[in-house]
């Protein structure tokens, strides 16, 4: 038995042998850890790991090659080759100073062999150098400092080595060095000097310190602090709050695991960072409602925790987080939310900040997982709101109000089950006619977001309406009498597009309309008044009257879109509802004809479609919109801060930009104005219908369009995968057939784009749909198969045994189709020149190959000819037996016709072709020259 298992154990080494000398890497390692495995002798067992060492040198896989040496020099201390094994994947790992070791034992057991002492040599030089790199840049550092903290240095040279410190802190080697320097207490006190340019630097300088290094986000958690990292966001200053909110998301993503990147041992010296996590959200909760911070500063909080708390993937069924930050903080998200700024005594606030207070709410409640959870989270909304209701107090009664108006901007459903608590409504009644200002502005905000879901609407219709016109009739004061209007015109849309289900009679929606558009175009109100005159256009768009009338206004349109790029972000989901509205690009129900004869017969309500939402109208409507500019003001807002555009909003304006980019002619207006880069985080973060309609929309921009133009610099790369998504069975065949016309205009570009198109694993699904029914389909993906030739893994895939990938190509270059027929024979030239293999192939795969290529010599049309010639001279220089069939058969005649026609520009490449394989077939030997 031990006689067997010696001689498997040496069968499998040798077998391994014979794998890693044919370049068989993977099979090699496979059959040397089988040995390992059986190997029960010390000696046989180094050489096997010595053996596989020399495998994982060549995968790259330095950690492995490392132990697997390390095992075998333990064996045999003068294993000359595992020693220098070692050596080669310790310099990989930069671990000079261990290399330099390894290679130094080998020089002195083999002291005449050249390739030791050449990497003795250069090794030394390396290390050298690196000592001088790393006591140069320890100077730098020091030198940084000393003119940052001099009272000397003019303010440029300040600069310049804030900027230097900043740049070097992003490399790891330059941020170690300034870690081992003395750093952190350092830039600790360029913190304190107070000067808005010396934190800026200190705290960007941190950022690029601590950015996937876990050791190092410790270390500035325990020496700069998170209350003063806190009280340094907290200040009145935009830049410094946006940086500081930058250091500590890199720090909660490296303490997290949210930065995925390896940095070795020192990360085992880190102890548990859960507490750590914890102060951080602590601190930021304590942010949110303390007076001492920033409109900025609590934006940023806000912001943090949006991002932070919520799961990043549902899957994940650890929502701790949430219910840390519930029991810890849910009241003190609601108090901001309940903040009344025309009142005293408030918190300093942004025109965003209740806005993201409220999408804070949403995605803490989105996270709960069970019933429990959730009656717990609306048991302290209803308890905070109870408990700040005051007969008394007036303004803790409009601050429980605004509270609610908080939660319906955010989780509906709990605002709305509190809308409907005994004594709400009543509140809001009696606010409405209370003779101070503010307190009617609240209660009729409180009432517009109340009715926002259209099955809520009758009850509001049937209590408010009257009091809404009202209030619009008598009061004198126009911000009133806005929010009024758009409470009227919210309830006034309860019947969406259903022109049989309009509220109010006919003609009112338009005054109502008219009005909210004069009020937007009035530059004497300010922005957070005229806002709500877009609110109202967002529900009166739902009317096609309304909606013809306002593309008609293009002073209105104009108007919408500068508030659309002004600082208060909270206007987006109206501009975007009012766009989708003029662009009727929401969801529409199908309607069958006959499910109308049955609904008409069984006297049920048949939705009617207004005259004006015909296809006529709403093309002449995006061309009205693409005018007046509205590309422009939707790339401004792709760029809101993402805790203010919602996946719900950015979905929409997905919408807007599939509508826009119907019309071919349109495109180049859309690009022209930015719309293909604000186009790509569309498609890549959102609500899956979202992803798809930009992705969609990215596909009809890259059909049409020069990529390099529409997506310029690196940004094209990232179109890869959108368009790739749109490749799958799910997906309608437009889309399909679109996004492969996009990736056949990528692919032609560069290798680069080539392999991330193969990288995106879109090749098998490109495959498929050159087996699909539809014409257009299966031409387009065959022009992408066309320019994907080119590379290796995909010609392997042609090479593979077993698949009919070349046959299916060798008959579609017999297809009627043109365009088809075009595309197949560039693919089959360009195969058979790379792969000489793919041309012998060709005779294996179908009896008819030797007609169908004739046939592709002899077509109509030159180009689809020269290919066929192409892959003519590919197969005569690919194999003599091959070569002398075809002259042979009928195609020498073919060559010798197309070689003797007069020269033609415009057949001029198809006969050089010919000319070049009857020279071919002249040169092997297989025809002879006419002599004379």
């Amino acid at each position: 038995m031990l006689c067997a298992s010696i001689l498997s154990e040496i069968q499998l080494k040798e077998e391994g042998n014979k794998h890693f000398q044919a370049g068989e890497i993977d099979k090699a390692i496979e059959c040397y850890t089988k040995a390992i495995k059986s190997c029960k002798d010390k000696t046989a067992l180094a050489v096997i790991y010595r053996n596989r060492s020399a495998c994982f040198l060549k995968k790259e896989n330095y950690n492995n090659a490392v132990s697997d040496a390390s095992k075998a020099i333990d064996v045999d201390a003068a294993d000359i080759k595992a020693l220098y094994r070692r050596c080669q994947a310790l310099e990989k790992l930069g671990k000079l100073d261990m290399a330099f070791k390894d290679v130094q034992r080998c020089a002195t057991i083999e002291p005449k062999n050249k390739t030791f002492l050449e990497t003795l040599r250069r090794l030394g030089a390396e290390i050298q150098q690196k000592l001088k790199t790393t006591f140069s840049t320890d100077s730098r550092v020091q030198n940084m400092f000393d003119i940052l903290f001099s009272d000397e240095s003019d303010k440029e040279k300040q600069e310049k080595a804030a900027n230097n410190l900043i740049v070097l802190a992003r490399e790891d080697a330059g941020a170690e060095r300034i870690f081992q320097n003395n750093g952190m207490p350092l830039l600790v006190q360029l913190i304190d000097t107070g000067k808005p340019e010396m934190i800026l630097a200190a705290i960007r300088t941190l950022s690029g310190m601590c950015t996937g290094h876990r050791a190092r986000a410790t270390a500035i958690i325990h020496t700069v602090g998170i209350s003063k990292l806190c009280s340094v966001m907290a200040v009145d200053n935009e830049e410094i709050v946006l940086a500081t909110a930058n250091l500590l998301q890199c720090v909660y993503d490296s303490l997290s695991g949210g930065d995925k990147r390896n940095y070795g041992k020192e990360e085992a010296l880190v102890l548990d960072s859960s507490k750590d996590l914890k102060d951080i959200l602590l601190a930021l909760l304590e942010m949110i409602t303390s007076k001492k911070v920033s409109g900025h500063g609590r934006d940023q909080a806000l912001n943090l925790l949006t991002k932070n708390v919520p799961r990043k993937d549902k899957k994940n069924t650890d929502n701790t987080k949430a219910l840390f930050t519930i029991d810890h903080g849910l009241k003190k998200i609601l108090k901001v939310c309940g903040q009344v700024p025309d009142l005293p005594d408030q918190l300093p606030l942004t025109e965003n900040t209740q806005l993201i207070a409220s999408v804070l709410l949403n995605k803490i409640y989105d996270d709960l997982r069970c019933d429990p959870e959730r009656d717990n989270f609306r048991d302290i909304c209803d308890e905070y709101i109870k408990s700040k209701f005051d007969p008394n107090d007036m303004d803790k009664n409009i601050h429980a109000i605004n509270t609610l108006s908080g939660l319906l901007q955010g989780p509906f459903d709990v605002g709305n089950v509190l809308a409907g608590r005994q004594g709400v409504m009543e509140m809001m009644v009696a606010l409405c006619g209370s003779e101070r200002e503010v307190d009617q502005l609240v209660a009729v905000e409180a009432l517009i977001h109340a009715s926002t879901k259209t099955s809520k609407a009758s009850f509001f219709i049937s209590n408010g309406v009257t009091l809404l016109k009202d209030m619009y009739k008598k009061t004198k004061n126009e911000k009133i009498k806005i929010r009024a209007l758009v409470g009227l015109c919210k309830l006034g849309s309860a019947g969406g597009d259903d022109y049989s289900m309009r509220q109010f009679a006919e003609g009112s929606t338009e005054k109502l309309a008219k009005q909210c558009r004069k009020w937007l175009c009035n530059p004497t109100l300010d922005v957070r008044t005229r806002k709500w005159a877009v609110e109202g256009l967002a529900y009166l768009t739902n009317d096609a009257d309304v909606k013809d009338d306002f593309v008609d206004d293009e002073a209105a349109m104009r108007a919408m879109f500068e508030l659309a790029k002004s600082k208060d972000k909270t206007i987006l989901y109206a501009v975007a509802c009012t766009l989708v509205n003029c662009t009727n690009s929401y969801d529409k129900k199908e309607i069958i004809p006959e499910m109308v004869q049955l609904a008409k017969f069984s006297k049920q309500h048949v939705p009617e479609q207004h005259p004006k939402d015909k296809k006529d109208f709403i093309e002449r409507r995006v061309k009205k919109l693409l005018k007046a500019g509205v590309t422009s003001a939707l790339t401004v807002m792709v760029k809101a801060d993402s805790s203010v555009l919602t996946d719900q909003t950015k979905e929409m304006l997905a919408r807007v930009f599939l509508a826009l980019a119907d019309d071919i002619k349109d495109r180049g207006t859309i690009v022209a104005q930015g719309g293909g880069k604000a186009l790509i985080p569309l498609a890549l973060e959102g609500t899956d219908k979202g992803k798809i309609k930009a992705s969609h929309a990215l596909a009809k921009i890259a059909a049409v369009s020069n990529p390099e133009m529409a997506f310029p610099g690196e940004r094209i790369y990232e179109v890869v995968r959108p368009l790739v998504s749109l490749l799958n069975t799910e997906r309608d065949g437009l889309e399909n057939f679109e996004a492969l016309l996009g990736l056949t205009n990528l692919a032609a570009l560069n290798d680069k784009l080539r392999v991330k198109i193969l990288k995106e694993k879109a090749l098998p699904e490109i495959e498929n749909y050159m087996f699909e029914e539809h014409d257009q389909i299966r031409q387009a993906a065959t022009e992408c198969m066309c320019n994907l030739v080119c590379c290796k893994e995909v010609q392997d895939r042609y090479l593979e045994d077993g698949n009919d990938k070349l046959k299916l190509l060798v008959l579609l270059c017999g297809e009627d189709d043109v365009q088809l027929q075009r595309a197949a024979a560039g693919a089959l030239a360009m195969l058979t020149a790379a792969q000489k293999k793919l041309a012998v192939k060709i005779t294996k795969v179908t009896g008819q190959w030797l007609e169908i290529i004739q046939r592709l010599c002899i077509h109509d049309n030159p180009e689809i000819q020269h290919r066929g010639l192409v892959t003519v001279f590919n197969m005569l220089d690919a194999d003599e037996q091959l070569a002398k069939k075809l002259i042979e058969s009928e195609l020498l005649e073919i060559l010798t016709f197309v070689a003797k026609l007069e020269d033609n520009p415009k057949k001029q490449d198809a006969i050089n072709a010919a000319r070049t394989c009857l020279s071919r077939a002249m040169d092997t030997g297989l025809i002879k020259p006419f002599s004379n």
